[in-house]
């Protein structure tokens, strides 16, 4: 009795992996679908996966500025991590990866599954290299007087 309550207890990961920018959404879709095959084919459970959108990297990775970032939350093993890691090594259109546990014996019976999220991202600069103007409506109203209040005693 012990085996198959081990059996049914399963640990908590998820996988952050980013994708070329240039990807479509049907695309990014597709790629979901096959890590979610990959999770039932191996014993697991997804929870949700989310898209956060185009953003842009600390620096180029594959010569690219920005990525498709897309997080994957999970229950299995570590075999199925293994084999998700080995997946995604192979896909061209994915760059980067990476899988952190988050907890250890968690009964899948009590975590449902969630909806798929798809976020914005960063928004698009209009020109490369030029900063999006502050207007004076966006600065509040106690640091507009302060700082007129310093040039006045200047």
């Amino acid at each position: 009795m012990a085996e198959t309550q081990a059996a049914k207890r399963l640990r908590e990961y998820e996988t952050i992996f980013l994708v070329r920018p240039d990807l479509t959404d049907d695309n990014v879709d597709k790629l979901k679908e096959r890590v979610r095959g990959i999770v039932s084919r191996e014993g697991g459970k997804v929870i949700r996966f989310t898209v956060w959108g185009k953003k842009k990297t600390l620096y180029p990775i594959a010569k690219q500025p920005r990525a498709i970032y897309v997080h994957a939350n999970f229950l299995g093993s570590t075999s199925l991590v293994a084999e998700i890691e080995r997946n995604l090594r192979n896909y061209d259109e994915v760059t980067r990866y990476l899988s952190v546990k988050l907890a250890d014996e968690v009964d899948p019976e009590t975590r449902p599954v969630l909806e798929d999220l798809k976020l914005a991202g960063d928004v698009e600069e209009t020109r490369p290299g030029v900063a999006p103007a502050v207007e004076r409506a966006e600065i509040p109203d106690e640091v507009a007087d302060a700082d007129e209040e310093t040039t006045e005693e200047a």
